[in-house]
């Protein structure tokens, strides 16, 4: 955020929020970016075949327990709640192309 306030020309001091400061420079907030990465690998495993590797470690479930306190986020239960707030599902991996602009979380115009 910093090299946007620097590009953008604000300081601190003229307290502006960084979603204002996003919108002027054009730019995507980074967790929607991140969200778009994650997305685009599980379309890239779901396209593989099932025995591939890497699609059999995505469903592994490791023994053990975990520590005290909230659970980790694990990658698949990120992947649900991605899906589910973008309105699309796993079938649609098959269309390379549809599901590349289905996951696009483009910087603003």
């Amino acid at each position: 955020m910093r090299m946007l306030r620097w590009m953008s020309g604000v300081t601190k001091k003229d307290r502006v929020r960084n979603e204002r400061i996003r919108g002027r420079v054009k730019v995507t907030d980074a967790s929607k970016k991140v969200q778009e990465a994650r997305l685009r690998w599980y379309g890239h495993l779901m396209r593989r075949e099932e025995q591939h590797m890497a699609r059999e470690v995505m469903d592994v479930e490791v023994d053990g327990t975990r520590r005290r306190g909230r659970s980790k986020t694990r990658w698949r239960e990120c992947i649900r709640d991605d899906t589910r707030k973008k309105g699309i599902w796993e079938e649609m991996t098959r269309d390379r192309g549809r599901w590349k602009r289905l996951i696009r979380n483009g910087d603003p115009e």
